[in-house]
């Protein structure tokens, strides 16, 4: 399949289904909280996981009604699939023992779980051969920079950190400076991953033994 060609309708339903179910999902614990003078929405959309759950509800959403094609567009497919995996891979490796204020079980399980595997099969079967360049990595890779700077200045002012090694009070800033460059060297392995990963699947799904 190619970036011109039309997505079969299943996979459009799928994707509508699934951005339903993020929408509820991601909505479930602010409208649940409602009138808790404890709960903090701000600190709720300050999780890079609510945040990126967005982001990825939002395309599908689009993807499934409207099934865009252009280049551009395909890129910002690319951004949420990364965004998703860095969700899912970072939970997993270290945070699921972690308070990240999802306590409902489901919950966790869709926005740190499902989507990301959903999002990855999703470019997996609609793939899209993008040129993997420093400028298309780099563009990818600016919201999570954006997000950690955002989250160290927040920090501070509201003596509040979404993760463990995003806070600098007890490990100090020098290994947590240490701790994000490894996490940059890894997004950014990711990020070439999922450029690759749809590059591959496209030219198998061109290829006349896949026809």
């Amino acid at each position: 399949m190619t970036a011109s060609s039309g997505t079969p309708q299943w996979i459009r339903g799928l994707r509508i289904a699934f951005g339903v179910l993020s929408l509820v999902a991601l909505a479930w614990i602010p409208l649940r909280n409602l009138g808790n003078d404890t709960f903090s929405a701000a600190n709720y959309f300050s999780y890079f996981t609510i945040q990126s759950n967005i982001f990825a509800m939002v395309v599908l959403l689009i993807g499934g009604l409207r099934d865009p094609r252009s280049h551009r567009w395909q890129v910002i497919r690319g951004a949420a699939t990364l965004y998703m995996v860095i969700t899912g891979i970072v939970y997993a490796v270290l945070l699921a023992n972690i308070d990240v204020m999802l306590t409902d079980k489901w919950i966790n399980v869709v926005e740190h779980r499902v989507m990301p595997i959903v999002l990855l099969v999703d470019w997996l079967l609609v793939p899209v051969a993008l040129a993997r360049t420093a400028g298309l990595i780099g563009s990818w890779l600016l919201y999570p920079l954006l997000y950690g700077v955002y989250s160290l200045v927040r920090g501070p002012i509201v003596d509040w950190y979404p993760y463990p090694f995003l806070d600098p009070r007890e490990q100090g800033y020098g290994p947590l400076t240490v701790g994000l460059v490894v996490l940059t060297a890894v997004f950014v392995l990711l990020a070439l991953a999922v450029v690759t990963l749809g590059a591959v699947a496209s030219r198998w799904r061109q290829s006349p033994a896949a026809v």
